[in-house]
């Protein structure tokens, strides 16, 4: 398998990892709860999940 001959150097490298980019996270605003969150994702509010407006679960009562 080949290898190297010599050493890569460091701005080689850097040059290569430039377009590796940490990109900025969307958000939306619930219809129903008004609530920010990231897109495409579900979210709690007041203990309960909701997506795409939707309730999708509610917390059960915890029984004694």
């Amino acid at each position: 398998m080949p290898n190297p001959k010599r050493r890569h150097s460091q701005q080689r490298s850097a040059k290569r990892r430039t377009h590796y980019k940490a990109e900025t996270v969307t958000l939306s605003k619930d219809t129903t709860t008004g609530e920010t969150h990231v897109r495409h994702r579900a979210h709690v509010s007041e203990g309960k999940l909701y997506y795409k407006g939707k309730l999708v679960a509610e917390k059960a009562p915890l029984k004694a």
